[in-house]
């Protein structure tokens, strides 16, 4: 994924924070790439009542390949720029899967 030196992670006690910038109301759930300091995820969900930060979430324990419930908004509820806990994981581990084909949301070829 093109930027993602730039990609705002930092680590905490419970595991890494990662700034996000959602785009609700796309054709599909997807991590777009790196905007700025945020990873951008597209989510076909609407913005209202938490549905594009619930599938914001999905898209990115996903994309990390952890459960969905490792991954909690912690700012940013009602802005589209946002912060999620990845629990258990490190922001150097959290930037790696993100660089990886199947973080961002490729299939390997092999």
């Amino acid at each position: 994924m093109k930027d993602l030196d730039k990609l705002k992670i930092r680590d905490v006690a419970a595991g890494a924070v990662i700034a996000v910038k959602v785009a609700p109301g796309s054709s599909r759930d997807r991590i777009v790439g790196v905007l700025g300091d945020c990873l951008k995820i597209a989510t076909s969900a609407p913005a209202e009542k938490g549905r594009a930060n619930a599938a914001a979430a999905k898209t990115l324990a996903r994309a990390l390949g952890v459960d969905p419930r490792a991954v909690e908004l912690t700012a940013g509820h009602t802005s589209p720029r946002k912060e999620f806990l990845v629990s258990g994981l490190s922001g150097a581990d959290a930037r790696e899967l993100l660089g990886s084909d199947q973080g961002a949301g490729r299939k390997k070829h092999g």
